[in-house]
């Protein structure tokens, strides 16, 4: 039995006379430019001897003059390496592979992607193929892909947010499908006051938590919540004789699906049983390692966690009730009431940056994301709050070992000269100016050499000094 190998090897024509033995140079060049953008003629040391540009966008950027020069100095400084590589394979006859450089253009580099062939007689040439609309599409894709990771996240942390204040709320809520009149979700002061356990009201009929007598009246009046938006409570006998309730409901939706928020309000003030007290959630959000603080409509402190009494450096939460959350978080009468008019606008707020300051004088950077939600008659605020200014001292040090901060510089007295400080100091500002000008201009290298102020070359010898030069790989 045959057995065929999955092998290619390449074929050239080798019938006689099927072309001229000497093929027209204005063909040849017709045919380069129906191959490739431009095709470059070179000599066996690289010098280009003749140029072809069939893309009249590529004939701006200057490549005529390249003639009579060696192709290795028309190229950016990080390609030199790949032309070397393609001038010595096609010199040894080795398989040609196309790779991508970039060219020094107008304003920007123009990225090339080049196949180099030998000819014989000491004679090269090389196809490119142009790939500036190719870069610009995979910009576009990855800066689309980016937003939306950003908007997972920000929709990630939203959720997370709500469903904390859903859990840790005091007050009893409910989630009912406005359709099927059952139970979506409920929190934790929803199972406590009608005496059920954890999770156990879940796709339950909600008129079940009322007296069967009281039944219909509470089904009439979730159809008056879903036809206007302003219905007084209604007071109703709560099941297994837990006493009456003021049931509240309003229509929202969600996902093109109707839902009806109800609240249930004990007349009598506070939950019954064991309280919202001896819920877990309060022990959780007591632990928490960020500081956590609800505030009224007044910007009055409702009651806070460990972490925020400890960062606000208080000797107990006692001091912090009744006070207004100005007094520690922010310049006074700015941050808050910008953050605060932010929440009422928009309901939430994420990421915003402020100082907190203790009672003992201490200042801490901090980032702040905040959620409003209802509280009786109004709403109240809900802060959690996370210390930069602590996270950054903490991290370690860069692989150069850079000082990260002024206390840092100061340790270094004693242990370094002068000299050897300042360069340090000065190594780490130009690294990370050379940082923010790449993030600026989306790694732009020759718009963030313009907007530093310093050659393209300069700027190269920086980031390589710096270890940043290879950030992605222009290989194809």
């Amino acid at each position: 039995m045959n057995k065929h190998v999955n092998s290619f090897e390449p074929k050239t024509f080798d019938r006689g006379g099927a072309l001229p033995a000497k093929v027209d140079a204005a063909i040849v060049s017709l045919l380069l430019g129906s191959v490739g953008d431009i095709a470059f003629a070179l000599d066996e040391a690289g010098v280009v001897l003749d140029v072809a540009i069939a893309d009249a966008g590529l004939a701006a950027h200057g490549f005529a003059d390249a003639v009579g020069s060696a192709w290795i100095d028309n190229v950016t400084l990080e390609s030199r390496a790949k032309i070397s590589e393609m001038l010595a394979d096609a010199a040894a006859g080795r398989p040609a592979r196309w790779r991508q450089v970039n060219h020094p253009g107008n304003g920007a580099d123009v990225p090339i992607r080049y196949l180099a062939i030998g000819l014989g007689g000491g004679r090269l040439i090389a196809i490119g193929r142009d790939m500036r609309d190719a870069a610009v599409l995979q910009q576009r894709l990855l800066q689309a892909q980016q937003s939306l990771e950003r908007d997972y996240l920000r929709l990630r942390q939203a959720e997370a947010r709500y469903r904390l204040l859903f859990d840790m709320a005091t007050e009893p809520v409910l989630i009912v499908d406005a359709a099927t009149r059952r139970i979506r979700e409920a929190n934790p002061a929803a199972h406590v006051m009608l005496g059920a356990k954890p999770a156990s009201l879940t796709d339950q009929p909600v008129s079940g938590i009322v007296e069967p007598a009281a039944r219909e009246a509470f089904v009439a009046y979730l159809g008056a919540a879903e036809a206007a938006d302003d219905v007084a409570p209604v007071l109703l006998p709560l099941r297994g004789g837990r006493g009456e309730v003021a049931l509240s409901a309003r229509l929202f939706r969600q996902t093109r699906t109707a839902m009806l928020l109800v609240r249930m309000l004990d007349p009598a003030g506070g939950v019954d049983g064991d309280g919202a007290h001896a819920l877990p959630w309060v022990d959780v959000v007591e632990r928490m390692p960020d500081a956590f603080v609800l505030i009224d409509k007044n910007l009055t402190v409702l009651t806070a966690n460990a972490a925020f009494v400890d960062l606000a450096q208080l000797p107990s939460l006692e001091r912090a009730r009744g006070s207004r959350l100005d007094s520690w978080l922010g310049r006074p009468g700015v941050d808050l009431d910008l953050i605060v008019s932010q929440l009422r606008d928009h309901g939430t707020v994420r990421n915003v940056a402020s100082v907190l300051r203790g009672a003992d004088g201490g200042q801490e950077e901090i980032e702040v994301s905040a959620v409003a939600a209802p509280l009786g008659d109004g709403e109240c605020y809900g802060f959690t709050i996370r210390s930069v200014g602590r996270r950054l001292r903490d991290l370690p040090a860069a692989g150069q070992q850079s000082p990260r901060s002024v206390e840092q510089l100061t340790e270094l007295v004693g242990r370094m000269s002068l000299k050897e400080i300042v360069r340090e100091s000065t190594d780490l500002i130009e690294r990370l100016c050379i940082e923010a000008a790449l993030a600026h201009t989306a790694d732009n290298r020759a718009s963030a050499a313009e907007i530093l102020g310093v050659s393209r070359q300069s700027l190269y010898s920086k980031l390589h000094r710096h270890g940043l030069g290879n950030l992605v790989s222009d290989d194809s």
